[in-house]
Order: C-alpha cells, then sequence, then structure tokens
C-alpha cells in the first residue's frame, strides 16, 4: 500500500459492510487493491468512486459510490475443502488453487475455507468456470454475478451456491 492507499466500505444488501483496500486515481477515484470475499459487482482493480460517509467521516475509510471504470477482472469465490484440525487445505482444494494459478488467476483466503479468485481477462471465465463446476467444490459467480450472466434464469445449479 502506498501513502495513498485508503479503505472503501461497500453495504451489502443486508446492510454487512465490506473494506476493500484502494489507491488514488484521481480526485475521489480509487482502483481496488485486493479481492472482495463478500461483496458483488466488483473486482480488483475496478476504479470506484468514493468518499466522505453521509456524516462527513472519511480520512482512511471512504463510503463506496459507484464503479467508474471495469478493469476487464472477473471475481469469482470458492469454498475449500479443509482437513481439522489445523485447518489447512486438503489435497483436493490445493490441487484446485494449483490449476486455477495455471489459468493465470490469483486468490486471496478469508480463511482456509472461503477463496476469493481473480479471473484476468486473459484467463476467461469459461474457462475458470469449467474447471470449477468439475472440481466439485461449492462457488459462485461474484462479478459479474450468475444472474447478470443469464438474466431471467433461476440459478439451480448447486455448484454455484457458496
Amino acid at each position: 500500500m502506498d501513502a495513498e492507499a485508503v479503505k472503501v466500505a461497500l453495504t451489502g444488501a443486508d446492510g454487512e459492510i465490506e473494506t476493500l483496500w484502494a489507491n488514488a486515481v484521481g480526485p475521489g477515484q480509487y482502483a481496488l487493491d485486493n479481492l472482495p470475499w463478500f461483496a458483488y459487482g466488483v473486482s480488483l482493480g475496478d476504479v470506484v468512486e468514493a468518499g466522505p460517509d453521509a456524516e462527513g467521516g472519511g480520512g482512511r475509510v471512504l463510503t463506496f459510490r459507484r464503479v467508474v471504470r471495469k478493469s476487464g477482472n472477473r471475481t469469482v469465490r470458492v469454498i475449500l475443502a479443509t482437513h481439522e484440525p489445523g485447518d489447512v487445505w486438503t489435497y483436493e482444494s490445493e490441487q484446485l488453487l494449483a490449476r486455477l494459478s495455471a489459468l493465470g488467476c490469483g486468490y486471496e483466503g478469508y480463511n482456509r475455507r472461503l477463496v476469493a479468485v481473480n479471473v484476468p481477462p486473459e484467463s476467461g471465465l469459461a474457462a475458470v468456470a469449467a474447471v470449477l463446476t468439475e472440481s466439485g467444490f461449492d462457488w459462485e459467480y461474484a462479478d459479474p454475478t450468475y444472474e447478470d450472466l443469464h438474466p431471467g434464469e433461476r440459478d439451480d445449479a448447486s455448484e454455484h451456491d457458496a
């Protein structure tokens, strides 16, 4: 993080708040610098508009207003299997992360079970979705969402439930 790094607070549909690191790129505009574990519709590198909250607070934690420019990155989330105790990934989880890395994806773990995956444009969202579906792990589209990809369709497939 550089001297211009701030936290941008995104509020979910149920009032939950997630904060993401971001770097200033212009007046009131910030490029997201980490992956969202819970928020939908934003990805690593997206430029967002953010500012002080309605009470005038701010400083290093700003309130998300809107996406200004998409980075081209996509976000999916996976629930991995772990061994208890010690909470270490299973062989199958490690193999999945290795396959995603080989496709050019990066990832950040919220914990040992919930992992956000960055899908850069050159990796191809369809190719990543195929690997995730084949893995048998629960996963979901976060940016774009399943609804964004398939308007009007119901998502009854368990592989998309996280």
